[in-house]
This record gives C-alpha cells, structure tokens and sequence, in this order.
C-alpha cells in the first residue's frame, strides 16, 4: 500500500513538472463499445490524463455554465434528463391553454455531434472567456488529443466533453433563444425540442440549418428532424409527453420486459416513477 501511495504521489509530481515546463502531451485513448441502448464506442483516457481533465473542469465549469440558458440540461448540476422531460411538459400545459388546444413540436438533433466538432471553433469559443496563455495551451492539448478526421472530433468518455459540447452548442441556444425569439425551447446534448405554430416550425428547421452550418459546421440529422402536435406525443428523452400523461417511449418499455430478468430492477423502477408507468410496473412484477 505504502509502494502505491509513492507511485501515486511521484506521479503526480511528475505531471506538475511536465505542466509547468509545458512538456505535457495526452496519452492515447483505450477505446471499447457500451450499448445506451444504441451501440457507442467510448475512448477511455489514462488515469493521469483523467485526473487532469477532472481539475480543467472544475475550473471551466462554473466560468461558462453561468453563460448557458436556463433550458439547456445535459451534464449541468442541478438539471438532467428527468428535469427536462418536466420543463417539456410545463411548457406544453402553458401554451396549450392546459390541454384546451393543440400545439406543435419540431425534435431535431445534430448529427454525428461529438465526430463532426470543429476543434478551432472550439477553441474559439473557449478563448472568448478563457484569456491566459498556459490555460489556453492546456485546454488546446486535450482538444486535440483525440480526432475522427483531421481538426475533428471530441471523444465520447471524457469529463471535459461534456463541458466543451455545452461550450459548443450554447451558440445555438444563443441563436434560437434570441435571433429566432424562440420562448419555449430546450436542450440535452444534441437533442433539442422547441414549441411553435407549425408555419414558425418549418422556417426554423431551414434558419437553424443553416446556422450549423454557416457558424459550427455541423447539420440536422435529416432523419430526425420530427413535427409532431402534442396530442400525438412529444418523444424526449426516452418519454413521450401527452396532454394528460408522460410515459415511457413504446421501445425503452420492450426493452425493459426484455432485459429485466437480467438488470438491476431498481433503475428500472425508478424510470418509472418520472411517468404514467403503473401497468408497465405491474407487467414487470408478472416477469419476476
């Protein structure tokens, strides 16, 4: 034990020395693939370079988050997947007149988020806040450290990732906030759902389009750009949200009574209380 405690703090030394001289380079990545439930490959970081990311986001996290919109959730204390499915159905309640009229939902998101992230647009938006020159070149060093094509790409494990695709995409809130004056719109990762009349919907699919492209250089997923009206479902997140209801997406149910001999039943029960899951709960007791 007392052998490890040496080579920990020896090593920790060791990238205090390497920082300060600015002779620092990332490790490579160790990648592998989780199913969430599509198929993801994820890049693993080595322990020292972990540990440095964690420290460069406790650092950013509170100069940039006080910067995002309220309706932006991923990865931000104090918000999350369940916050948002809530915030969605407040907003539809309050613009269909409690459930007295229809409304319309446009669903996007980006494609390929994470592979198609311009790093000196990234690094860009980061030197807007971030203003000494040590700090740059260290955030520029974990940049990039990882690319799917050349100056591309952010990889899907990292601390800092979550932080930097934030950094990236409040541009976008920016924009559909206040240049679209979009009142009801909200955000987790590249997932976003704003409520409008249908003719305002169709116009800002084309105008945030091109604002991808133009200022980000990423683009819609034209499979999933999705106008639905609220009676027909809102689908977010793994819910779907209806006038009297939130429920749980028809495939994460199927899923669920496949998989829950082998899962931890608890997680599953606890998706269940953020919706109208009582006879999903009863079939899976049946199961057990």
């Amino acid at each position: 034990m007392q052998q490890v405690e040496f080579n920990l703090e020896d090593n920790i030394f060791q990238l205090y020395s390497e920082l300060a001289s600015q002779t620092y380079r990332h490790s490579d990545y160790t990648a592998f693939y989780i199913t969430d439930p599509k198929l993801r490959r994820i890049h693993k970081a080595t322990v020292r370079d972990r540990l440095l990311q964690h420290a460069i986001f406790r650092v950013l996290y509170p100069i940039f988050d006080c910067s995002f919109i309220f309706d932006s959730y991923s990865c931000r204390l104090g918000k999350g997947t369940h916050r948002a499915v809530r915030r969605l159905k407040q907003f539809c309640q309050k613009l269909s007149g409690n459930n007295s009229r229809n409304i319309w939902a446009l669903k996007c998101d980006v494609k390929k988020f994470f592979d198609s992230m311009d790093h000196h647009t990234l690094f860009d938006l980061v030197e807007r806040k971030v203003t000494d020159k040590k700090a740059l070149w260290l955030i520029e060093q974990i940049i990039n450290s990882y690319h799917t094509n050349p100056g591309r790409g952010l990889p899907i494990g990292n601390v800092t990732s979550q932080l930097f695709a934030n950094i990236y995409l409040n541009e976008l809130d920016q924009f559909i906030k206040h240049e679209l004056k979009a009142r009801y719109y909200l955000r987790y990762c590249d997932d976003f759902v704003v409520l409008k009349s249908r003719e305002q919907l169709s116009e800002i699919v084309e105008r945030v389009g091109k604002f991808l492209d133009d200022e980000l250089k990423l683009s819609l997923h034209p499979d999933k750009i999705i106008l639905r009206t609220y009676r027909q479902g809102i689908d977010f997140l793994g819910y779907v949200a209806r006038p009297h209801c939130v429920t749980l997406r028809t495939r994460t149910k199927k899923r669920m009574l496949k998989r829950v001999k082998h899962d931890n039943l608890p997680s599953y029960l606890g998706l269940l209380k953020h919706c109208a899951g009582y006879k999903l709960e009863r079939k899976i007791n049946d199961v057990i």
